[in-house]
């Protein structure tokens, strides 16, 4: 039986999601930076080309000690399927839609993911079911929604065959985090990650070969500086990101983590005024607020469920409700 998070895995995967969402907040603003020079295909196959081979050492030493978990390169199918096509749709949608619209559009995920947890996963309905996570997610939705659609001007203009891609990369990465939590069960996150990874660069790489332009090489023309920014933006977005967001799951819970990521929208915006120019009215910051509102909300009914478990098991009878009996993936050490 998986033990239940505690105060201590709380503050480690408040720590990490903080830290998968500034890391995942980088990468539509590295989008943007890029796609004035490289096609989508050459970016995504040079990415996660990058960062399937940092990684390798990771599976290589695993079998090397023969620590390498059965059947993990089986269990990886399904979650590498889902993150494979829902990466081709995310990193096509900037070039066929304004960046702000397709942000907002990927939120869609906490919608799937929300659902997808309550039928998938027990643990996860007893969270999904108290008010402070429900007023939670709402503010985080309504709010993020707010930060964009409040721009002055509008959203602008955005091709339909854009909205799809947007929308279907959010569905798509809900499967991928559903997939994690349900085929990714007690393994080590680093291993887990690395197996994935080697997956997805296939599914991009080969992509890249047909439909990059000049099979992807134009990214050797780039200035050095930008090649390197390029691999920064591998090594940020694909490898620390996804390693953090397993991390984040087996200490919070699949709902808590993806609640806290709605808030990408607020961070993308703020970094493109210093970046691009890009500015926020205060009807703008006043909406972020109440994404950031709900993000808290979202951590504390978290927090209240486990401390009410803890009460559950250290004097029987004083609290009505049952412990959690599988509230996320078995810790694994050095995880």
């Amino acid at each position: 039986m998986s033990r239940t998070a505690g105060p201590h895995d709380n503050l480690l995967g408040a720590s990490t999601i903080i830290l998968t969402l500034v890391g995942w907040s980088s990468i539509p603003l590295f989008l943007k930076h890029f796609a004035d020079s490289i096609d989508a295909w050459t970016a995504n196959g040079w990415r996660y080309g990058f960062s399937a081979l940092l990684w390798l050492p990771v599976i290589l030493l695993a079998w090397k000690r023969k620590t390498m978990p059965p059947g993990l390169w089986k269990a990886a199918l399904w979650p590498s399927f889902f993150n494979t096509v829902a990466q081709v749709c995310f990193a096509l949608a900037p070039y066929y839609v304004e960046p702000g619209l397709m942000t907002f559009s990927l939120r869609v995920h906490i919608v799937f993911v929300t659902v997808g947890a309550a039928l998938l996963f027990a643990a996860e309905r007893r969270i999904i079911r108290t008010p402070w996570f429900l007023a939670g997610v709402l503010l985080v939705f309504f709010g993020a929604a707010g930060t964009i659609a409040l721009k002055p001007g509008g959203l602008g203009g955005g091709t339909g065959f854009g909205v799809a891609l947007a929308l279907g990369s959010g569905f798509l990465y809900a499967g991928y985090s559903l997939g994690v939590r349900h085929f990714m069960h007690g393994v080590n996150s680093f291993l887990a990650f690395a197996v994935i990874s080697q997956y997805t660069a296939l599914g991009v790489v080969v992509p890249m070969l047909f439909f990059g332009k000049d099979s992807g090489l134009t990214a050797l023309s780039l200035p050095m500086g930008q090649i390197v920014l390029l691999m920064v933006s591998s090594i940020v977005g694909i490898g620390l990101g996804h390693t953090l967001y397993y991390y984040s799951i087996g200490r919070l819970g699949l709902a808590v983590s993806a609640g806290v990521v709605q808030l990408q929208p607020v961070l993308v915006s703020a970094a493109s005024f210093f970046l691009f120019g890009e500015r926020l009215t205060i009807l703008q910051w006043l909406a972020g607020g109440l994404a950031i509102v709900g993000a808290g909300m979202i951590l504390v009914a978290q927090q209240r469920l486990s401390r009410r478990d803890a009460t559950a098991r250290n004097h029987p009878g004083k609290s009505g409700e049952s412990p959690s009996l599988s509230p996320g993936p078995t810790r694994q050490s050095g995880a």
